[in-house]
């Protein structure tokens, strides 16, 4: 019997060969990023042997951004996304500017046309998502704020480059395109419509979509079944980026994040993103394997000074305008790296403009080559710059006065007023992070009258609590500057209750140096650390799970203990 089963083989192909290269690239301490992109090029069309199916690969590799981007959604609430928008906004905005400019100025270097260079210079400004999230999540950094700001910073590129997508047909023309769409509408009627299908997208799933998707998800979790639950959430998720792509214009990652972004308002969201989690892993794969087969190496020999231009425009040029923005905004030396390592690499929205340029006549076959190129080596070496982010930065630390003093440059809302009140500065609580259980501690504090100052990294946050008449400083309470400026000398207790991981036990330790009668309580994000830290008695450690398990055990033994034994 003869079969003809791309898809079986494209998938089969893919995961076996990308698992056998992932493993042998690990084993070599790269990133397994570096052996699923291998894998591409193996069984891609430009090398010899079995190839695989593009088109189908294509498509698989879009199911993997879409699942990465709602997973990001589901830890990603609105909130974060305003706490970073005064960086990632304009950030986003003028590091996609200055790409863009590089980029074009190196097209025309080369004799293309400006419709050709602008094309160009668009491909290489906007950063892959799923690269980030990848490196991210490599350096359990993607509940941190650096983390945040990147992702903030990205989702701010997608929502820009999809208008870019709407505008660049109707602009082909004058650009020098020579397959123009013609529209009836003028730019600026384009630009506005654009942005209110955009609006309108993100305001249905803010208010409707809020109530609509965890309210479903909690009638198919009453079922009781588990494929049912797993099912719902995978629809749901496809489901409405697909819609957004269909109704409002919108890209398939960024309706996926929205999509995520709703449902983490559901008590459920955790068992989603953990029922998500293998298929997320998954079709991940399949993207860099797809990355992997666009890639010509015949281009290495044709075209490698243009190629390492492009290159360097990816990794240095954009890195470097990243890095001088951050620090523009008084962030600190490592958040600025981190930034810069996050765009230092091109990704999905980069083939979609370059192919929609090259289909409007604009970039020549040539570009669309060096864009593929360049994404395959900006992302095989993203790792390693993220890798080399704390070696470099004690390098620079140790050769450079500018980057120490960038390092302890002067923070607007490092230090508390000198019209704080004095129960602030001591016998107060000094409490680290603002979430969820911060924000419930301070709360009770505040209604006991107990006073206490905040500690947390989110600038946004402090200066809101600020706003609020609230004692609040902003930084890294794992640094001993930070505490100190929280007066942690002088006070009661310490409560460290941040949502992210920090460096607790250095926390710590610093607290009771500073302080050797301060009581500690402790949050922890897992039960090795919450051990280890009680084995040092550090003071009250606290970790979700098992604090959740005896405040229920506590709820029934009350319950039993007043029923006589004959009836319990």
């Amino acid at each position: 019997m003869e079969h003809n089963l791309p898809l079986i083989t494209t998938i089969t192909a893919g995961f076996g060969i990308a698992l056998m290269l992932g493993f042998i690239a690990e084993r070599l301490r790269f990133s397994a990023i570096v052996g699923y992109l291998v894998a591409g090029i193996i069984i891609g069309p430009y090398t010899p042997g079995f190839v695989a199916d593009v088109s189908i690969a294509s498509q698989l590799s879009e199911i993997g951004v879409m699942l990465l981007m709602f997973g990001v959604g589901l830890h990603f609430s609105p909130g974060d996304l305003m706490s970073v928008r005064r960086i990632a906004i304009p950030g986003a905005l003028v590091q996609m500017g200055m790409a863009t400019l590089l980029g074009a100025i190196l097209a025309w270097f080369w004799g293309w046309s400006w419709g050709a260079a602008l094309v160009l210079g668009l491909s290489l400004s906007c950063a892959s998502t799923v690269v980030l999230l990848k490196a991210l999540e490599a350096n359990h950094s993607l509940k941190t704020m650096n983390g945040r700001i990147a992702i903030g910073w990205l989702v701010m590129e997608d929502l820009a480059t999809v208008l870019v997508l709407v505008l660049l047909p109707p602009l082909a023309g004058a650009l020098g395109g020579t397959a123009a769409v013609s529209s009836d509408r003028t730019i600026g009627m384009t630009v506005v419509f654009v942005l209110l299908q955009v609006t309108a997208f993100i305001a249905l799933m803010m208010v409707a979509g809020r109530r609509v998707v965890p309210w479903l998800l909690w009638q198919v979790a009453r079922t009781g079944s588990r494929e049912l639950f797993t099912l719902s959430v995978i629809a749901a998720a496809i489901g409405i980026a697909y819609g957004a792509a269909v109704l409002f214009n919108v890209s398939f990652a960024l309706g996926a994040f929205f999509a995520g972004m709703v449902m983490r308002e559901s008590e459920f969201s955790h068992r989603a993103a953990q029922e998500s989690l293998p298929l997320r892993d998954a079709f991940s794969v399949l993207f860099f394997v797809a990355v992997g087969m666009l890639f010509d190496p015949q281009i290495l020999l044709t075209s490698p000074w243009q190629l390492l231009g492009v290159v360097a425009v990816i990794v240095l040029g954009k890195s470097l305008a990243a890095m001088l923005l951050v620090l523009a905004f008084r962030y600190p030396l490592n958040t600025a790296l981190t930034v810069a390592a996050s765009l230092a690499q091109i990704g999905e929205f980069s083939f979609i403009l370059a192919g929609l340029g090259r289909m409007l006549g604009l970039l020549p076959d040539a570009g669309m080559s060096l864009v593929l190129a360049a994404a395959l080596i900006s992302i095989a070496l993203n790792p390693f710059l993220f890798a080399a982010i704390a070696p470099l930065q004690r390098w620079l630390l140790k050769r450079s006065k500018l980057a120490r003093r960038l390092n302890r440059r002067e923070e607007p809302y490092a230090q508390l007023p000198m019209s704080t009140a004095r129960k602030y500065l001591e016998g107060q609580v000094v409490l680290v992070g603002f979430g969820r259980v911060g924000t419930r501690i301070a709360d009770v504090l505040a209604k006991q009258d107990i006073p206490y100052v905040v500690v947390d990294q989110n600038r946004e946050f402090v200066e809101t609590l600020r706003k609020r008449g609230l004692a609040a400083v902003c930084g890294n309470a794992a640094e001993p500057a930070v505490l100190i400026q929280a007066h942690i000398a002088r006070a009661a207790m310490l409560v460290i209750a941040s949502h992210t991981p920090l460096d607790v036990r250095s926390m710590a330790t610093t607290a009771r140096t500073l302080n050797p009668a301060i009581e500690i309580v402790i949050r922890t994000h897992s039960n090795d650390e919450s051990e280890l830290l009680r084995k040092e008695n550090f003071g009250a450690v606290f970790f979700g799970e098992e604090e959740l398990a005896r405040s229920m055990i506590s709820h029934v033994m009350k319950r039993f203990a007043s029923v006589p034994p004959t009836q319990a």
